[in-house]
């Protein structure tokens, strides 16, 4: 049977910015392990720490610049593109434009804190 999800759960955020983290589907929210949805929108100026997840990212940039860092340079993914990020790559996730960014972010499986293997901040 169909489940909606009447809305998201804002997830805390990592980084030297605030960026706000709405979860419609996954571990937080709907209690999906499989898959995680999130709505992501991130400041100018803002840059995460690196991290190794095992999970495959998938993201679509709706508005504004997404920087990937990794180990062999630098994407950058812009409006009306996509990224994948394979499981056990180490990457870095920052928003260098004034205007910021936002984006939509499907992990497999879903999200965690723990999967996502930051580097300390």
């Amino acid at each position: 049977m169909p489940r909606l999800i009447a809305s998201a759960t804002r997830i805390a955020s990592a980084g030297n910015k605030p960026k706000l983290i709405d979860e419609f589907v996954g571990v937080v929210n709907s209690g999906d392990s499989t898959i995680s949805v999130a709505h992501m929108r991130s400041p100018g100026g803002w840059i995460e720490p690196a991290q190794t997840p095992e999970f495959d990212e998938y993201t679509i940039v709706l508005r504004g610049l997404l920087r990937v860092i990794h180990q062999n340079g630098v994407i950058d993914v812009r409006e009306g593109q996509a990224i994948v990020v394979g499981r056990g790559e180490r990457v870095q996730y920052a928003t260098p434009d004034p205007e910021g960014a936002e984006y939509l972010a499907v992990c497999v499986p879903a999200f965690t804190l723990e999967t996502a293997r930051r580097d300390q901040e």
